[in-house]
């Protein structure tokens, strides 16, 4: 407690009545969750750096085992070879129960070898046959038993078994526990993680886990602006006023009542700033679908990610992509969470008009969701696989983020120039209208025709 009094004695000495208020209702904010993007420090989290948490492991799983070794020599060959080295001859097996011998037709499928040099290897129940010149096993009817599942662990190549069944995902996990995987993952654990291990073991995330989802093709679209009310083409104002709104609306990134007072103080025009909002909402549709028809192709790298937003509210997020080197805003999407789902439809949208031979590389930060999306993409999309690059916090701590962060913060900058558009609205009262300013927001800052960035903002 002395080290907590030291640092209120010093806010005090440093801070005024009212600024020590301010900082009181932020910490209060951060207390009750209202501010995502500040948590407390979690003291349970740093003694235990390994507790359980999402994550996608990087390697898809294998859905084809590479084909079996080649067939060795024949058995004479080989008992040549091992008499040279031994200096003396492998003698057939002799057995002194008549009954564990094979019949005389019986032969290794992998080097040829007689029953005489073949054995049982599974006692009483004799399915399973050795042969001793080879030392390869093979079952008496000559059949591989099949694995039910189709997917196979990429470390120790096991079959995946069902572990658990959710409405939009099924989870498949790999039991061996001579896993290359799993017995890394032991290891790293701290002697408090283990001690905790014991009374919870399914709090460490120590095997191979894949995650199988079923979505329906309807839930994977892109958020999009509902149908206007208002027809453009019959509103009573001139169409040089429709643009005169969203300049000062959207290019100038005014609030809808301060557009109207400029246009009633400025241009003489009376309006109201619901009228602004009806005709915000009306061009935004059709600016939607000019987007998403003329975005073209994309560059062979994209980055991306996700920013919050006030819906009613609560916190929302917009998923931006973009490609790098063009720089063409190729995605967004309004959702109310980032799981996986709006992470599926973001990059699928990224990739749409991609060349199907493009080899693309995605760059986002360590947020799981982007890695299960690419796993659900290569699983669908014909073609090259889309290849994932993480950026890890705000310094390159490792190879990979000190080469790609670059690009990472290319959308970084796009992001707060999105902010900063929306940043007049504090929060939306509806869905509809955040995807209907994102919108126009996207399609002021990038020409889709051209492929060009038509305004220095990026």
């Amino acid at each position: 407690m002395k080290k907590i009094e030291r640092i209120a004695i010093w806010l005090c000495n440093k801070f005024t009545r009212s600024e020590l208020e301010t900082i009181i209702a932020y910490l209060l904010d951060v207390l009750a969750n209202r501010n995502p993007a500040v948590k407390p420090r979690d003291d349970f989290k740093e003694k235990h750096p390994n507790y359980r948490e999402f994550s996608i492991d990087p390697n898809p799983p294998i859905t084809k085992l590479p084909d079996p070794p080649q067939p060795p020599k024949n058995w004479t060959t080989i008992l040549k070879e091992l008499s040279q080295k031994t200096g003396s001859n492998l003698k057939p097996i002799i057995h002194k129960n008549p009954n564990n011998a094979l019949p005389k037709n019986i032969r290794c499928p992998h080097c040829n070898a007689p029953s005489e040099y073949l054995f049982y290897n599974n006692g009483k129940k004799r399915s399973q046959i050795r042969c001793k010149v080879c030392n390869n096993l093979f079952n008496v009817n000559g059949k591989k038993r099949i694995p039910k599942s189709l997917l196979f662990c990429p470390y120790c190549q096991r079959p995946l078994f069902k572990w658990k069944q959710k409405p939009s995902s099924t989870i498949y996990k790999c039991d061996n526990d001579k896993c290359p995987l799993y017995i890394e993952n032991l290891n790293k654990l701290n002697p408090a993680e283990k001690e905790l291990r014991k009374s919870k073991s399914s709090q460490f995330k120590l095997r191979y886990q894949y995650r199988v989802y079923s979505f329906k093709p309807q839930e994977l679209c892109v958020s999009e602006p509902n149908r206007p009310t208002v027809d453009l083409s019959k509103i009573h104002k001139h169409p040089n006023i429709v643009g005169l709104i969203l300049t000062f609306h959207i290019s100038f990134a005014n609030s809808a009542r301060k557009t109207a007072l400029i246009l009633r103080k400025v241009f003489n025009i009376p309006i109201s700033y619901q009228t602004v909002l009806n005709y915000v909402e009306a061009a935004s549709f059709y600016c939607h679908k000019f987007n998403l028809h003329y975005k073209g192709s994309i560059d062979p790298f994209i980055a991306g990610d996700e920013t919050y937003i006030k819906i009613l509210g609560k916190w929302a997020f917009t998923f931006l992509f973009i490609a790098v080197k063009s720089l063409k805003i190729i995605a967004y999407h309004i959702a109310n969470d980032r799981s996986v789902l709006p992470a599926i439809i973001s990059i699928k949208e990224a990739i749409r008009t991609a060349n199907p031979k493009q080899q693309i590389t995605a760059v986002t930060d360590k947020n799981p969701s982007y890695a299960a999306a690419i796993h659900f993409v290569n699983s669908t999309k014909e073609g090259l696989p889309l290849t994932h690059r993480n950026v890890i916090g705000l310094q390159n701590l490792d190879d990979e983020s000190e080469t790609f962060r670059p690009y990472k913060q290319i959308v970084e900058r796009l992001i707060r120039t999105y902010k900063f558009h929306i940043r007049p609205a504090n929060g939306f009262a509806s869905n509809n209208g955040a995807i209907a300013l994102t919108s126009l927001i996207v399609t002021q800052m990038g020409n889709y025709e051209t492929g060009k960035c038509d305004c220095a903002i990026i």
